[in-house]
């Protein structure tokens, strides 16, 4: 979640000249120091005043990124305004505030999902190119074998290595 956040807000600073974005970044970031330097979560008081802290950066936001001026009567054309990509980010961030700082209250829960994301972008390209698995056991199979690689990875052992392993009848050391 939070890396797409701040690469959105990188964009939002650097692209669109937003300076709330810029602050944002180095709010998230010092939240982000002080709940590894705390063991993985903040006490209330300190994740209170953070969240003080970024509700403000969002009011000074929304000075700094109005939305977009309502409809006329007179316009044809129906449906929601278009918004930027910075505005866009301004209202996710509000409308899910909770979510987006939840990792400095929750031991449980990492700042980014890259690995999440990257689990499953194999799955996604796979869908992609071929527009769907053939058969629901075809994508158990491409699970299965995208779940073992992944973990092997994540435990040091290459993936070359660790299906040379499987083929030869052989688990990692950390499986066993």
């Amino acid at each position: 979640m939070q890396c797409h956040h701040l690469r959105e807000l990188v964009f939002a600073h650097e692209q669109e000249g937003q300076a709330w974005a810029k602050l944002m970044i180095d709010l998230l970031e010092s939240i982000l120091k002080d709940v590894y330097s705390q063991g993985g979560a903040l006490p209330p008081d300190q994740a209170a005043y953070y969240r003080e802290q970024y509700r403000g950066l969002l009011a000074q936001a929304e000075i700094e990124c109005p939305p977009p001026p309502e409809r006329q009567e007179t316009d044809r054309k129906k449906g929601r305004l278009k918004r930027s990509k910075s505005r866009n980010l301004l209202e996710r961030l509000r409308n899910y505030e909770k979510e987006t700082l939840r990792f400095m209250t929750t031991v449980d829960v990492p700042f980014t999902n890259n690995q999440g994301e990257n689990d499953i972008r194999m799955t996604k390209l796979q869908q992609k190119i071929s527009g769907c698995f053939r058969s629901k056991e075809g994508a158990d199979i491409f699970c299965r074998i995208r779940s073992y690689l992944s973990t092997c990875r994540k435990n040091n052992v290459s993936a070359t290595d660790a299906l040379t392993m499987l083929f030869e009848g052989r688990l990692p050391d950390f499986i066993l």
